[in-house]
């Protein structure tokens, strides 16, 4: 599996992008009501495990790199992984972002005049 992010269609509210391909590569979307059902969740899994995945990845990937003697396979090799995890990453931000809370303009604002007043 591999995602390409600019490929993807725009996020369409309502719908959550699941962390799997259908047929012919297309990404899957779900109708989510926010009540939390069996794919909701069995996609939650999935997220949490590719994360998981994606850290192993990169601890590996920064061993190769790290390992003076790795040859020309071991590097595409770790360079494989690491785009194949990324990609899955990708996908789970993509995802969870857009079901992110869409936050008003005035409370945007009202935000930005709560930080700079704290910095000062």
């Amino acid at each position: 599996m591999s995602y390409d992010r600019d490929a993807a269609p725009a996020p369409v509210p309502g719908l959550r992008l699941l962390p799997w391909e259908g047929e012919g590569g297309k990404p899957c979307f779900l109708s989510a009501d926010g009540a939390g059902g069996v794919l909701s969740r069995l996609a939650d899994e999935i997220e949490a495990e590719q994360l998981c995945d994606g850290s192993d990845v990169l601890k590996g990937a920064v061993a190769v790199l790290d390992d003076g003697k790795a040859g020309e396979h071991a590097l595409r090799r770790a360079l494989r992984a690491t785009t194949q995890a990324f990609g899955d990453v990708l996908r789970v931000a993509d995802s969870r972002g857009a079901r992110l809370p869409v936050v008003a303009d005035d409370d945007q604002e009202a935000d930005a005049r709560e930080l700079r007043s704290e910095s000062t």
